[in-house]
């Protein structure tokens, strides 16, 4: 029996498997979904290309960003390149999930590409580790994730003209609580953690120093470098 068959029958049907799974994400996507969705009203776009960013850019942190830097007035130019420097951390992700679906079709790829965010690229990492390749929970988990976001960025188009600011609801805090959940569901043994903790006390020192956008993937990079060099020498 194949590992894609045996992590299918463990965890039952495929869309069933997405739907656990995506659980935590689709509870982190409502509320942020929807604090974008009003500070976009607020910023002064309209129903359609807020919701139309949901669909095509799809990109919790850029649409964020770039939200605010329109309503701050800034040029088009000043988003587009804010936004792709955000966006750069996906080159990682992609690179980490690619030896995975090697096997998989080019229409395959480019949709699963399409629809791949941080928190299902941690649900995707989770399960490649245990052998779940299944492409219908793939896509399902991918699919479930977006709809819950649009949906939220909708809902919250229409409740911005009657809430005046989103951060005494505590919405703000619904996107770093969901990446601690979605982290703690990484954490397989002492090294993960150290690794966790080294990278994220750096992210601070880069942004605090000045980093700003680049502090994330600078963190990431030289943890990920230092967890690699650790777990070698052990080996040794």
């Amino acid at each position: 029996m194949t590992t894609q068959a045996l992590a299918g029958e463990q965890t039952g049907s495929p869309m069933m498997s997405a739907a656990r799974q995506v659980a935590p994400i689709v509870m982190g996507y409502l509320p942020v979904g929807a604090a974008y969705g009003v500070l976009a009203q607020q910023a002064g776009l309209s129903l359609l290309n807020t919701v139309l960013m949901s669909v095509l850019v799809y990109a919790g942190s850029a649409q964020l960003i770039a939200v605010a830097m329109f309503a701050a007035g800034l040029n088009p130019l000043s988003i587009i390149a804010t936004t792709f420097v955000v966006n750069l951390r996906h080159l990682l992700m992609s690179a980490s999930l690619a030896p995975n679906l090697k096997s998989w079709n080019k229409w395959e790829l480019a949709l699963f590409a399409y629809e791949v965010t941080d928190e299902s690229f941690a649900v995707h990492s989770v399960r490649f580790a245990r052998g779940d390749l299944n492409k219908t929970t793939c896509f399902g988990i991918n699919g479930l994730a977006q709809i819950s976001w649009v949906l939220a960025s909708f809902a919250g188009y229409f409740a911005g003209a009657s809430i005046p600011s989103v951060e005494p609801l505590g919405i703000d805090y619904a996107l770093p609580a969901m990446f601690i959940a979605l982290l703690v569901m990484q954490m397989k043994n002492g090294l993960h953690v150290l690794v966790a903790g080294f990278s994220g006390l750096l992210a601070l020192i880069l942004n605090k120093a000045g980093a700003a956008q680049w502090s994330v993937i600078l963190a990431t990079v030289i943890g990920a470098t230092f967890g690699a060099g650790v777990e070698s020498w052990t080996r040794k």
